[in-house]
């Protein structure tokens, strides 16, 4: 499976000037969301991670996303995982599980994102869930934008991944762009404005 063409059939790999969350700028952005508008796409997707991890050798009983755009990606891999899934979001800035979701004490889960930048999102709903009693046994995300270590690939984790690093994050591919402090940014030197797609951002 080619993801990255994938994201591209679907207008998701976008090239321009943005600025992302972290507040840096780069040429690239990944809008996985324009992906898992097609049913069919997020259920391929969904079910190829889902035979990572069962290749593994993991027994989850659930799958926990970080709200919003983890929602759709998660709830696709538990579809495919056949397993219950939550969702965390966040309330005055602070990640929380409520709309009467319970976390049982020992329950084994993997948290889904769309795509894991440094883990920061992913990592605070874990918190949540061990808070609760439940166990953190794995991260997975549709893509890893190279920051954190994959299960699969060469890259090595960089000072800035949030994840833990004794549990395995399980991505279908590594999406690595250059990015830019605002600054340093030879579009912004050039006259271009920034432009911020994305969940929190449009």
């Amino acid at each position: 499976m080619v993801v990255e063409q994938i994201y591209k059939d679907a207008n998701a790999l976008l090239e321009g000037h943005f600025k992302l969350s972290s507040g840096n700028h780069s040429k690239y952005y990944l809008q996985s969301a324009k992906v898992l508008e097609d049913p069919k796409t997020a259920k391929l997707l969904a079910e190829e991670l889902a035979k990572q991890i069962k290749e593994s050798g993991l027994k989850v009983d659930a799958v926990c996303s970080p709200a919003l755009g983890g929602l759709i990606a998660g709830f696709a891999l538990a579809t495919a995982l056949d397993v219950r899934f939550i969702f965390a979001e966040r309330v005055d800035g602070e990640m929380t599980i409520r709309r009467g979701f319970e976390v049982t004490k020992g329950e084994k889960y993997i948290i889904c994102e769309d795509i894991i930048t440094t883990g920061g999102s992913a990592l605070e709903a874990a918190k949540q869930i061990e808070n609760d009693g439940g166990e953190i046994l794995a991260y997975a995300a549709l893509a890893n934008r190279g920051f954190c270590s994959r299960v699969g690939s060469e890259i090595e984790p960089k000072d800035n991944c949030k994840l833990p690093l004794d549990k395995p994050l399980f991505a279908l591919d590594d999406f690595t762009f250059e990015m830019y402090a605002p600054d340093d940014c030879p579009m912004c030197k050039e006259g271009s404005v920034a432009y911020k797609p994305g969940s929190r951002g449009n």
